[in-house]
């Protein structure tokens, strides 16, 4: 850290009542590396997704009706835009609330413009 900076450790504590610690150097933006409460739900899910579109590839390989094709891949993303929901929640529930406390207005922006790509 340079000059003038300084580094705050941060504590979530998760629904399990683990306690969770980061720091969190103030005066970069929101750069910084972080953990969510969220994280091994939504790599679940993303795992889960990827092998859902592993099988529809198949599914077309195979030359299965495009009806059925369709309705599966309708299935992968229902998947992914509910995975995008909980990254969404966690987001704000850890990152901004973050970054209202120490008036960090570039990440509530970022947070708009990835909220307006998310919902196109």
């Amino acid at each position: 850290m340079g000059q003038g900076e300084r580094e705050n450790i941060h504590r979530h504590t998760l629904p399990d009542g683990t306690i969770v610690e980061h720091a969190h150097e103030h005066g970069h933006g929101h750069g910084h590396t972080h953990s969510h409460t969220q994280t091994k739900a939504v790599l679940n899910r993303l795992s889960r997704a990827i092998g859902h579109l592993e099988s529809i590839k198949k599914m077309v390989e195979a030359g299965r009706d495009c009806s059925e094709v369709l309705i599966q891949l309708s299935a992968v993303k229902s998947a992914i835009n509910n995975t995008g929901k909980v990254i969404l929640q966690d987001h704000i529930e850890h990152c901004i609330v973050d970054a209202v406390e120490h008036g960090d207005t570039q990440a509530l922006v970022e947070l708009e413009k990835a909220i307006d790509r998310f919902i196109k």
